[in-house]
């Protein structure tokens, strides 16, 4: 269907402000300058509160269809809950069992698909066609999505501290496109730099060959939320003209910023939010001598899952 026109997110969002932890250890071990701003402590868990608040306060739908690997499907949920809107949320049958069952907990039905045997995509719009009624969300390709995002761009323009870049995960988009359209709108001009898994590097091939690459399948990357296909084309453009460039993490060193946030700077992320510090990891000289904050999407992470991560240096 349509996308309605995307409104200020700032005047109507109810979401958490970011929380900012000082990380001295983190910092001295890495050598650099950083500050981390964690959205693991917003509604839901993680950043995506943001964009499901403002889609669904913007539209008129009673029902609100969404594929999502968890985060966006669990804010979905609750969000849909806050207003008296129903929800259904496509989810890969591998997802985390603790993001499905947030997503339930919150008011929201599971869909479940054998991504190997059937897109995502392909089960939403069969969902959509059963349910005209419905207003299909995407996790990313939406400029409701995006300008709900921008609000964590407005708030890291109001910190009260020098910065010279903004490390920020990337998988279809929505978070780097809305904090760099937050800092267009405040007049900041902070470098904006992606953090993308190596094995889903759709995001950081497209930049380089200046057009949208998808990748050929959903990469199995343990960054589950960073499990996309392509950027959306609603983020595209800002992404293109916006970000400084995108660093491609392994999966060691994403697990290894898994571990060094919990040891070092007493945080729980999940392993898409610590995409940013896997970035610092991966590239550490892009970074000397800078103001460095790292955004910390989100902190919800299988107990099996993130045990496993812990135990395995």
């Amino acid at each position: 269907m349509g996308q309605p026109t995307a409104t200020p997110a700032a005047k109507t969002h109810t979401a958490r402000p970011t929380v900012i932890v000082e990380a001295p250890r983190l910092a001295r071990k890495l050598g650099l300058d950083l500050v981390l701003a964690t959205e693991t402590f917003q509604h839901t868990g993680s950043f995506k509160f943001r964009a499901t608040y403002h889609v669904v306060s913007h539209v008129p739908n009673p029902l609100v269809i969404a594929a999502s690997s968890g985060n966006f499907g669990q804010a979905m949920a609750y969000a849909c809950s806050l207003v008296g809107k129903q929800s259904i949320v496509v989810m890969p049958q591998t997802s985390a069992r603790v993001k499905v069952n947030a997503v339930r907990e919150y008011g929201g039905q599971v869909e479940f698909v054998d991504v190997r045997a059937k897109s995502r995509a392909a089960r939403v719009a069969e969902l959509a066609a059963e349910h005209p009624e419905a207003y299909i969300a995407s996790a990313y390709d939406d400029p409701l999505v995006i300008e709900g995002n921008s609000s964590l761009g407005d708030e890291l323009a109001r910190l009260n501290r020098p910065l010279d870049v903004v490390v920020a995960p990337v998988g279809g988009g929505g978070l780097t496109s809305g904090i760099i359209s937050g800092l267009r709108r405040a007049g900041k001009s902070l470098e904006v730099i992606g953090a993308e898994p190596l094995l889903g590097n759709d995001a950081a091939r497209s930049l380089r060959a200046g057009h949208i690459v998808a990748n050929e399948s959903e990469p199995q990357t343990i960054a589950d939320g960073a499990r996309t296909v392509s950027v959306g084309i609603h983020n595209w453009p800002i992404l293109k003209d916006g970000l400084g460039g995108i660093v491609e993490v392994p999966e060691e060193n994403i697990a290894r910023a898994v571990r060094m946030l919990f040891e070092l700077a007493n945080l729980k992320a999940e392993p898409t939010g610590a995409l940013s510090v896997g970035a610092l990891l991966t590239d550490p000289d892009r970074f000397r001598e800078r103001r460095v904050c790292c955004v910390i999407s989100g902190g919800n992470v299988d107990p099996a899952v993130y045990r496993e991560l812990l135990d395995n240096p």
